[in-house]
């Protein structure tokens, strides 16, 4: 019996991508999916896929008990810049901090590299005579006279949304906030993003990053939860809301409409949350998650059932991918790396002749070349209908018409003409490229974060994963393999496991031989009632798990790690426990500690939430046989570079107990698990299909 959401509500859950919307509709033990292309106006897929479900159920809008939803509008925006023309203002003599931004080339090599243009131009970023000091002190009062003509400019430029962010406003937010109050007066119904309130963060580049990022996705995000709020209404659908957040906790709709920037990623936040439930069912304490959809494909390491978090993120990178070229988000997130191959990733031929595959994405409309909707280059999907392993007749449940002719036409000409290969080359180049591309993100993430390969598992989902995992998989040297039922919709499916939980960040300096208890016991007051107020207005539970950490130092270090810290009140005797954690800590990460240096913290945090708990392990079932195909169909072997007959299995057919040889295709509505050559499959007790190599690595 598969392992629905913890929620005992009906439920429905709603991920919008770059090219498909996916939603899950569950209530008890039944579960009901359906996948749709993303729409122009979102809304209007949203709405598609949700009558869907509730029409395949029976189950009416009205008995819907609760929705949630992630969405990644917010990313588009600020990747495509379609977002608000936005006024920033800011500390005067401080108005090109988003151009200087960390004073360093990203791309060494590159003397033509330049860096992305902010989002908000020079002419719209205008300086206050005003000045506080580190500690909170005011140096020079705001000038309000000032600050009233700055606003008249940026009124008479029209600009739809407001963007402040003061030097030290996490320190003392009061110049913020009376700013804020006379933009209101002037400037009525123009949306206004605080630092003091989006990142009261250290740091001022990517605290001010952080608030233009928000207010520029602010006027797009806010329009749209109305709209689609309306549109529930209409369908008869009055269930409390909920919006997935990149940190992978869920949040109300009035707060997403304050800090729609905490909702970049929340798609891929969902899938993580997913991996993690699954990786407990299994008993896998070492998991990576692949989630590959029509767009980008998401890797994050879950190691002992938690993935990994970050208070740091950044979004639209423009050159390669490399860090430094995009916009820095100080905002809680499940830390993962995303790449630009996914299923409607575009491929050509670069002028040394090397395939390419992505960043670009052929999207929902016009989508890849065999839609047959205008599309005409190459795209991972067309190269796996060409190999065969696609049925173009199941395709998105047979939502979506195949031409498998248009595919091969048009691989062939943008990427065979170039390099003398027929159609079926073009594909497997093409896909062994994307499989690649993907191997060498992960394992560089790994390196990033200090983790290895050894004993370590995958849970792939999403609509292209199951296709790639066995590629994927072999080239990092992995063995095990997990692809969970609904693995089409994994990410809206992780929607219903998160918790309703929020985090307050707050930048507040401490010398540790200077130790403050009863002011940090204030501080921890202020962040419990700040975060407490948007999570009661998601659950009535008597019972939130509320979970503090300390972002610490040695004096004179550039950069901070994250420790743990307990939940009581402070005392004076405390700096010593805060010292040997962070001891413990450093050396956990990096081998040693440093004798003789003073101890900081610059960053408090606190998360609260309800808190379900991990799933069970499920035990394995009891062998019950092997399922044979009900059918082939000609697949193309990449290592001979010819077609061959491959068993085709319906995975509703499957149960659990049973195995499958490989190679073999097990087909469902939203996607196809390719079982290659050098893997067997079996169904485990959940009805999760499990990948093993053949024969196991030494």
């Amino acid at each position: 019996m598969p392992s629905f959401s913890r929620h005992t509500r009906t439920a429905l859950a709603v991920d919008i991508g770059g090219t498909f919307t996916d939603a899950v509709l569950e209530a008890g033990d039944r579960r009901f999916t359906a996948k749709v292309l993303t729409t122009a106006n979102p809304e209007d897929g949203f709405m598609a896929g949700a009558l869907a479900v509730l029409e395949q159920s029976g189950i009416s809008p009205a008995a819907v008990e609760l929705i949630i939803h992630g969405t990644t509008l917010a990313t588009n925006a600020l990747i495509e810049r379609k977002g608000a023309k936005v006024g920033l203002l800011t500390t005067e003599g401080f108005t090109d901090s988003l151009e200087i931004a960390y004073e360093h080339r990203f791309e060494q090599s590159d003397i033509f590299m330049q860096r992305p243009p902010p989002l908000v131009p020079r002419h719209l970023r205008l300086g206050v005579p005003e000045r506080l000091a580190a500690d909170g002190g005011v140096l020079l009062d705001l000038d309000e006279t000032a600050l009233a003509a700055r606003i008249e400019q940026l009124r008479g430029e029209s600009v739809e949304a407001v963007a402040i962010g003061f030097l030290h406003c996490y320190a003392n937010d009061a110049h913020e906030r009376r700013a804020a109050e006379i933009v209101a007066e002037m400037m009525p119904g123009v949306p206004i993003s605080l630092s003091c309130h989006v990142s009261p963060q250290i740091r001022e580049y990517d605290r001010v990053s952080t608030t233009v990022a928000n207010a520029y996705v602010l006027p797009l995000m806010s329009g749209y939860l109305e709209r689609l709020r309306e549109d529930l209404s209409s369908a008869g659908l009055a269930a409390p809301l909920l919006l997935m957040m990149s940190s992978g906790g869920m949040t109300t709709v009035e707060t997403a409409r304050r800090f729609p920037i905490r909702l970049v990623e929340s798609g891929p936040a969902g899938g993580a949350i997913l991996a993690r439930d699954i990786a407990a069912e299994c008993g896998l304490d070492k998991v990576l998650s692949f989630d590959m959809g029509g767009t980008t494909a998401k890797i994050c390491y879950i190691d002992d059932y938690r993935p990994q978090l970050s208070r740091e993120f950044e979004v639209a990178r423009e050159y390669r991918f490399l860090k430094g070229s995009g916009f820095p988000l100080r905002i809680p997130v499940i830390d993962m790396v995303e790449i630009g191959a996914g299923g409607g990733s575009i491929a050509s031929v670069d002028a040394l002749g090397r395939i390419n595959v992505g960043p670009e994405s052929a999207g929902a409309n016009p989508g890849p070349a065999a839609y047959g909707r205008g599309g005409e280059r190459p795209t991972v999907t067309d190269a796996d209908i060409v190999m065969g392993r696609i049925d173009p007749a199941r395709f998105a449940g047979g939502s979506v018409a195949l031409d498998t002719d248009k595919a091969e036409q048009a691989l062939a000409r943008d990427v065979g003409a170039a390099l003398n290969l027929d159609g079926a080359q073009a594909a497997s180049g093409v896909s062994q490229i994307v499989d690649e591309t993907m191997a060498s993100a992960a394992s560089v993430h790994g390196v990033e974060l200090g983790k290895d390969m050894e004993g370590r598992a995958m849970v792939a989902f999403g609509g292209a994963a199951p296709l790639h995992a066995c590629q994927l998989a072999e080239t990092l040297e992995i063995d095990t393999v997990v692809i969970p039922t609904g693995a089409g919709v994994g990410s809206a499916i992780g929607f219903l496991r998160a918790d309703i939980a929020y985090e307050v960040a707050l930048s507040r300096y401490m010398d540790l031989r200077a130790f403050e208890p009863d002011a940090l016991n204030d501080l921890f007051e202020r962040m419990r009632a700040e975060a407490e107020a948007v999570v009661r207005l998601g659950t009535d539970s008597d019972t939130l798990t509320e979970t503090r950490t300390a972002f610490m130092r040695y004096r004179g270090q550039g950069h901070e790690i994250a420790v743990p810290l307990g939940n009581g009140a402070f005392t004076a005797d405390d700096a010593g426990m805060l010292t040997k954690a962070f001891a413990t800590e450093y050396h956990r990460l990096f081998g040693r500690i440093i004798e003789g240096l003073a101890v900081e913290v610059m960053t408090w945090t606190l998360a609260l939430g309800t808190k379900a708990g991990l799933p069970e392990q499920v035990p394995e079932p009891q062998e019950a046989g092997t399922a044979a195909p009900s059918s082939t169909r000609a697949v193309l072997n990449t290592m001979s570079g010819l077609y061959e007959d491959v068993g085709v299995v319906e995975r509703a057919a499957l149960t659990p107990g049973q195995a499958i040889a490989g190679p073999v295709l097990i087909v469902e509505d939203e996607t196809t698990t390719f079982v290659s050559a050098r893997f067997d499959a079996w169904i485990n007790g959940l009805g999760y299909i499990v990948l093993s190599a053949k024969e196991a690595r030494p």
